[in-house]
């Protein structure tokens, strides 16, 4: 696969619900090869309808990293944090939220301070409150196929994803 620049989309077909999270394994390997090397916070918005594979896919994300719990949508508690040695994850689905706002009193900005990653799940609702993503991925599905589409929104996701993703 070519290595996606800021001006490109790249698309991935996945066969099945295991290269989705084959897909999570490998955006956990980039992001780990990149915070190595790197103090800050790596955001991600996940986008995609009902079903179409966006917890599948940080389930993938995580168990790549060590995660062996059982990882669920945060769909009432909005957030899911998971703490690694030398950084964190944090789990967002925003899917159940009524007014952006109430990203605020939650503290919000804390999730973002440096050495973490942000899986956010229908960061459209928190428009004008996020930070904007590094990498954003668009999953699709239908009965004949599952796609996934990396768009490249910063400098630092180009560094992410030169790491070379293969699926």
């Amino acid at each position: 696969m070519m290595k996606p620049n800021l001006t490109t989309d790249s698309t991935i077909f996945l066969q099945n619900e295991q290269g989705t999270v084959m897909l999570g394994n490998q955006l956990a390997l980039n992001c780990l090869h990149y915070l190595a090397a790197n103090n800050s916070t790596i955001i991600i918005h996940l986008y995609g309808d009902l079903g179409a594979g966006k917890t599948t896919l940080s389930r993938g994300f995580l168990q790549q990293l060590g995660y062996r719990g059982n990882v669920k949508s945060p769909t009432y508690t909005l957030v899911e944090p998971y703490q690694f040695t030398n950084f964190s994850v944090y789990h967002f689905d925003l899917y159940r939220l009524a007014d952006p706002e109430e990203l605020e009193f939650m503290g919000i900005r804390d999730y973002f301070s440096s050495r973490s990653i942000c899986l956010i799940e229908w960061p459209e609702k928190a428009t004008g409150i996020l930070p904007p993503a590094d990498l954003e991925v668009h999953l699709e599905y239908s009965d004949l196929s599952r796609q996934a589409i990396l768009v490249i929104k910063s400098e630092q996701g180009q560094q992410l994803m030169d790491n070379s993703l293969v699926i």
